[in-house]
């Protein structure tokens, strides 16, 4: 299993809590060390679309310049914006066997990760 996020995100450090009170192992991959490419992002959009995943409502977003928020037309905009800024991607994302979830709902992770 796989998580994506960045340490000092308190809803990773809810997620990673759990899973350590739960005993699920996992790899961790911190955007703010290792980025995200782009093949990732495409890989996410294919299976639940890049809405899900381009966080509207963080701090990031909200900072971003009026004409870049508007600028965003496209799924190929909105890709390159969340490589360039991986804050705004919903954390955590985690993979497992072909489960993808963003953001952390402790039902959601007692039914598939346990």
């Amino acid at each position: 299993m796989k998580v994506y996020g960045i340490t000092n995100c308190n809803t990773v450090k809810k997620a990673l809590d759990w899973l350590k009170a739960n005993h699920v192992a996992y790899e961790f991959h911190d955007f703010k060390k290792l980025g995200v490419t782009p093949e990732k992002l495409e890989e996410w959009d294919a299976k639940a679309g890049y809405e899900k995943f381009l966080n509207k409502h963080g701090l990031t977003w909200k900072q971003l310049d009026s004409a870049v928020k508007e600028s965003i037309k496209t799924k190929q905009d909105a890709l390159k914006l969340l490589q360039e800024k991986t804050s705004m991607i919903k954390r955590p994302v985690i993979e497992k066997n072909g489960f993808l979830f963003f953001g952390f709902d402790e039902q959601v992770y007692a039914e598939h990760l346990k």
